[in-house]
């Protein structure tokens, strides 16, 4: 049996469906309302961050200091050598070690791989044919590349 509550029936789902019609709309429109709302959370005189800090990538690299670097490198072996000790291995040879470290780092100064040197190469060649479809005169490739890598990997030569 059916209990009656008020005049609605219960089983028969009306009142599931008149509160569902119901709460939508007012739902949906307190939804929409709100928009300008959701940008202010976080904001204001009690907000924590008040502005992004830049990118670190955006700065560039602080030189380095090689002395510095030759004292990080000689405590890094000191270390090295000591566990080795520790562990009854040959310790390592500091001094050549350290000297062959850091002519490794020397060597890997940036460079552009022959592929992405030959598509520069490529580009140029197509500005240049627009130059000289323009009437301008002609750039010399080689020089132009040469800038243009030397400008991308930031050297400047």
């Amino acid at each position: 049996m059916a209990q009656l509550v008020g005049a609605i029936d219960i089983q028969s789902g009306w009142v599931l469906a008149a509160l569902t019609l119901f709460v939508f709309p007012v739902a949906a429109t307190a939804f929409a309302c709100s928009g300008a709302g959701w940008n202010n959370i976080g904001k204001g005189r009690f907000g924590v961050v008040h502005a992004m800090p830049p990118p670190r990538l955006s700065q560039p690299a602080p030189p380095v200091d090689r002395a510095e670097q030759a004292a990080e490198t000689r405590q890094m072996l000191e270390a090295k050598s000591y566990r080795r000790q520790r562990r009854g291995e040959a310790p390592i040879e500091i001094e050549a070690e350290m000297r062959r470290l850091l002519a490794l780092k020397a060597a890997a100064e940036p460079s552009l791989d022959e592929k992405l040197r030959a598509e520069v190469r490529e580009l140029v060649v197509a500005r240049n044919e627009r130059r000289m479809s323009r009437g301008e005169a002609p750039l010399d490739i080689e020089a132009e590349t040469e800038r243009q890598c030397a400008d991308f990997i930031g050297l400047g030569k």
